[in-house]
């Protein structure tokens, strides 16, 4: 074990002096040799709760996260502060997996990240037992139960390598479990005698605002344009994404959006333009958000009701992790509420529908009956709707089935990078070097950028070769199709496309059996969850205790900024609320210039109710308009 304690590392790698509220007593548990439960809110800092612990001990953590972009994107930080960690994706070949296992059980690594998925591989268990792992981390533990909103069978493997890994304690971690799922998942992982750990749901500083207007466009326009920081506007569609995107800007609102259908080229860079503030606000669907740690973020929108709390609670939660005063605005119409309701009937289709899908895939990959177990398919959906005539919500909804059934695994926008392999010996070369003097510049670089790139196929990236032959991209991608034409080379491009794998040989569809009880169970569930997010939209009570009740958390009081505990104290009976009311208009003073409109819709409270406020400011000689007939601090 190292010298050090947790503080200590905690302020060389992160820099900063103290843990947050439950984190240190977390980390002991784990130095403690205890198995864990943590339940933290959005923007708790669960990974600190690991990666302290694992820097602590002499062996690798290893770490289940069922993201490939939040894995990658740990990998990065924590390399960025010289750790030693690695992360086995689909993306990369034999060869490179076993680099990085070999250097795992040499010791040399001090994170190993890996997908659940990854537990079903056969290499990957034989050589498990010989890896140092002294720490199991379960990151998005929910995933593992079937009561919760994501439930990923392949979680379910995770208690089968316990026997492997020698005892070593685990500690799960989600920012978003109910009771039930609490439960579900100290069972499922087979927890021994965990020590639980339950932060508090509240978000002191987090404003939320339900607001029903059957005009959200103008209502958006208005919150983007009195927004003082870095915003987040969710959609549920990527056609929605867009357009609101290029709405904002028609109104000198610089916004970009961001969906699964990009490529992961284009979502880095819209990413990256974001978090440095060079776009202020990202219109999106779900597909953004997840591993992001913004700080500054001061508004988040959702145009559209997600289906469950725990969606709202984690992507509304991306608000204000600088502990500074932010808002989570939900925007919606009764009509809305009304379609929710009818959604279990479309996302838990008939025997006979998932059947039909099942047939239909099947037909798809040509796969005879008897066979598929373990095989790997590229999956074109729009190709597979034209062939077969099904609706999409049929074959989304039942291929979720189907996987959740442990009948096939499907992954979206699997990214595999472009590779090279030189076919051709070097006298052969030198020989159509001179042939085409033209590819000769190309046919350098990659030799000398690329080691090894005779012998096995390497990743290569061609904007790199772009900007190294002082070229535009598409010349480079040209030329190495021209060379792979001519027997050169071998050139894969990247490619980003949805995979199917059959976890199970196939079978005549009218034996396909699912556990029907435990279908309509979850099917219970997912009602149940919409009733709740219907009853939080439009609920009398306050915002912030309806979330917190619905995680278990009941030890809170009303939170007096949501749009429900501002407008039941506009009679200013309540003083303490118009003091703090007072407060929130002195800050927004500070900053801006207002009318007494805009700090209505920015504060979400009637007129009236920021009169009082404004006397109060005015009795003090704190305010005056100005010029242009606003409101500033004097």
């Amino acid at each position: 074990m190292s010298e050090m304690t947790p503080r200590e590392v905690l302020k060389k790698y992160w820099g900063y002096d103290s843990f947050r509220p439950l984190q240190e007593q977390i980390i002991q548990s784990i130095v403690d040799g205890k198995d864990t439960l943590a339940i933290l809110p959005t923007g708790g800092g669960k990974s600190i709760c690991f990666q302290v612990p694992a820097l602590l001990s002499k062996g690798t953590c290893l770490v289940v996260s069922p993201l490939i972009a939040l894995m990658q994107d740990q990998v990065e930080r924590l390399n960025k502060m010289h750790i030693a960690a690695k992360a086995i994706t689909t993306g990369l070949s034999l060869s490179e997996i076993d680099d990085i296992m070999d250097a795992c059980e040499e010791n040399e690594l001090k994170f190993l990240y890996i997908s659940p998925e990854r537990l079903g591989n056969k290499r990957f268990l034989e050589r498990l037992p010989d890896f140092p792992v002294t720490l199991l981390a379960i990151d998005e533990a929910h995933c593992i139960s079937q009561w919760g909103y994501d439930f990923r069978p392949s979680y379910l493997k995770i208690a089968d390598i316990k026997p492997l890994l020698d005892n070593v304690p685990i500690i799960a971690l989600t920012a978003s479990a109910t009771p039930k799922v609490k439960i579900d998942i100290a069972d499922k992982l087979q927890l021994h005698q965990p020590s639980i750990f339950f932060g508090s749901f509240k978000r002191e500083n987090l404003a939320y605002k339900n607001i029903q207007t059957e005009d959200k466009i103008n209502t958006l326009i208005q919150l983007i344009k009195h927004a003082s920081g870095s915003s987040i506007v969710y959609c549920k569609t990527r056609r929605r994404a867009k357009e609101f995107s290029d709405l904002l800007n028609q109104f000198q609102l610089k916004a970009d959006f961001y969906h699964a259908g990009l490529t992961q080229e284009q979502r880095s860079e819209k990413q990256q333009d974001w978090i440095a503030g060079i776009t202020p606000c990202i219109v999106c669907t779900n597909a953004f958000g997840m591993g992001i740690d913004k700080p500054d973020v001061r508004l988040v929108v959702h145009m559209d009701v997600p289906d469950c709390l725990e969606n709202y609670y984690q992507e509304a939660g991306r608000a204000g992790r600088d502990e500074q005063y932010a808002e989570a605005v939900l925007l919606f119409r009764k009509q809305e509420l009304e379609e929710l309701k009818l959604l279990p009937e479309t996302k838990f289709p008939s025997i006979a529908t998932i059947r039909k899908v099942y047939k239909a895939l099947g037909n798809y990959c040509q796969l005879p009956s008897g066979s598929g177990k373990g095989m790997n398919f590229d999956f074109d959906m729009q190709l597979f709707l034209n062939s077969f005539k099904v609706s999409l919500n049929e074959v989304l909804y039942s291929l979720e089935t189907l996987k959740q059934e442990g009948i096939i695994h499907y992954q979206d926008q699997v990214f595999s990078p472009s590779t090279v392999v030189f076919l051709s010996d070097r006298t052969s070369l030198e020989s159509f070097e001179k042939e085409y003097p033209a590819l000769e510049p190309l046919i350098k670089l990659l030799l000398r950028t690329y080691g090894g790139i005779f012998d096995v196929a390497i990743k290569i990236n061609e904007k790199q070769l772009a900007w190294l032959l002082k070229t535009d991209i598409t010349y480079v991608k040209t030329d190495l199709m021209k060379l792979h034409q001519k027997g050169i080379i071998e050139y894969l491009a990247a490619k980003e496309t949805t995979q199917i794998v059959f976890l199970e040989d196939r079978i005549v569809s009218e034996e396909l059996h699912i556990n029907y009880p435990l279908y309509q169970e979850r099917k219970k569930e997912y009602t149940n969850r919409i009733e709740k997010m219907i009853y939080y939209t439009e609920s009398l009570e306050c915002r912030s205790i309806v979330l917190s009740n619905y995680f278990g958390d009941t030890n809170n009081v009303a939170c007096g900024k949501c749009d429900f505990c501002l407008s039941t104290n506009k009679s200013a009976t309540d003083k303490k609320v118009i003091f703090e009311l007072t407060k929130k208009i002195k800050k927004e003073l500070q900053s801006h210039e207002r009318t007494i409109a805009e700090l209505e819709l920015i504060l979400g409270i009637e007129k009236s109710v920021i009169k009082e406020s404004l006397i109060i400011l005015q009795e003090e000689g704190l305010i005056q308009l100005n010029r242009n007939g606003k409101l500033v601090m004097k």
